[in-house]
């Protein structure tokens, strides 16, 4: 409350509330200023105002992106230049991609599918591939390992940027052998190894101070060699289709399929 000589009464303060609404509005002239969205009217409570209808304008952000382009020109995919079974014409890429130097040639996405029928994808990185398949490690109770307990379907998805490569791989999914993870977890740095105790992976934590004393109670627990936790281990994507694609001048790429028929893999060229 405050007095208000030129009116001889009390006047009242805006509350907290109204202050920070106030404050919020000033801050908002680019929001309001942007063509294509109107703001709904704010009410005392409700934060700052929000877009809340689409006109059709798009922002000056979103014209510069839709005028990106690129021209693909760096190599080809031809038949006659391709292996005929997919895990050789993946080892050549793969051994182009290291020679190359390309960052994390390794690193792949994952799409998993949960019970919904919603599709997920995150970064995983490949540790080995043979003619079994492609393999990686990682959290058994994480939503990818929940959602392939659920559906044992995935596909992965390499993209060398550098190279202008992408290579798909769809399949079944299994876990790999105890034997096999234990050995891996064995290869890997003492922080990783105790990290995989610390963290309760997909799960939601309070704050990051929740993974540092995980991770010390683990050490103090487990010391320099801890074993290999029950819920982390490998998986194995056992190929059932591959594409290679191969970025190409116009927008007329090469992209070569790879699918198993009465045993054998059988190679097809894609339109673009």
């Amino acid at each position: 409350m405050g007095f208000d000589e030129g009116k001889g009464c009390l006047k009242r303060e805006p509350s907290a509330s109204a202050r920070t609404v106030g404050a919020s509005l000033k801050a908002l002239p680019q929001v309001a200023d942007t063509p294509g969205y109107t703001l709904a009217q704010p009410r005392i409570g409700d934060g700052p105002p929000r877009p809340t209808a689409y006109t059709g304008a798009m922002s000056k952000l979103s014209e510069d992106i839709a005028h990106l382009r690129k021209s693909y020109e760096r190599a080809e995919l031809d038949e006659s230049q391709s292996q005929s079974a997919p895990l050789q014409q993946f080892d050549q890429w793969m051994t182009e991609a290291l020679a190359a130097q390309v960052p994390e040639p390794n690193a792949m996405t994952l799409a998993t599918v949960g019970p919904q029928g919603r599709p997920s994808t995150r970064i995983v990185l490949v540790k080995g591939y043979d003619e079994r398949g492609l393999v990686w490690y990682t959290n058994y109770d994480s939503r990818k390992g929940r959602e392939l307990a659920d559906n044992a379907f995935a596909a992965l998805q390499f993209h060398w940027v550098e190279l202008e490569r992408v290579v798909r791989v769809e399949g079944r999914v299994e876990k790999v052998s105890a034997e096999e993870s234990d050995a891996y977890y064995r290869s890997r740095p003492l922080d990783s190894r105790l990290g995989a105790w610390a963290s309760p992976q997909s799960q939601v934590i309070s704050s990051r101070a929740v993974l540092v004393a995980n991770a010390a109670k683990a050490a103090a627990q487990h010391g320099l060699n801890p074993d290999r936790p029950p819920h982390w281990g490998g998986y194995r994507l056992v190929p059932e289709q591959w594409e290679f694609w191969q970025g190409r001048k116009s927008r007329l790429h090469d992209r070569l399929s790879y699918r198993l028929q009465d045993g054998a893999w059988l190679r097809e060229r894609l339109a673009p």
